[in-house]
């Protein structure tokens, strides 16, 4: 099986767009609790990025209705290919989140062992 160079650069952009969602809006949420409570923002940071994660995973895979309409017609169909394409595209989209999360525990000063 070979793995065409816009699948490969498809991934790359879902892995992104969920890792950029969680860090960038784990950020921006950050100085928002700052500027408005005063309040120290690496906790809000940490439980916001958690949140995120689901919500940077549906943006990552454009709306992940379609993607499990793919995965549904390709199981009736019998075109494995598709389902497989599609189920890559959900573990890196999850992998992206995964990593955004655990830079923003990085970030708010979490130990790697829990």
């Amino acid at each position: 099986m070979s793995i065409s160079a816009s699948t490969l650069s498809n991934l790359f952009v879902s892995f992104l767009v969920a890792f950029g969602m969680v860090v960038g809006g784990s950020i921006f949420g950050g100085i928002a609790v700052m500027m408005t409570t005063h309040r120290p923002p690496f906790l809000f940071m940490e439980s916001l990025a958690e949140r995120l994660k689901i919500w940077a995973m549906v943006a990552a895979l454009g709306g992940s209705m379609d993607a499990l309409k793919a995965i549904g017609d390709g199981m009736w169909s019998r075109k494995i290919d598709t389902v497989g394409k599609q189920l890559i595209y959900f573990i890196v989209a999850f992998i992206g989140c995964q990593l955004g999360a655990l830079v923003m525990h990085w970030l708010a000063g979490g130990s790697t062992q829990e």
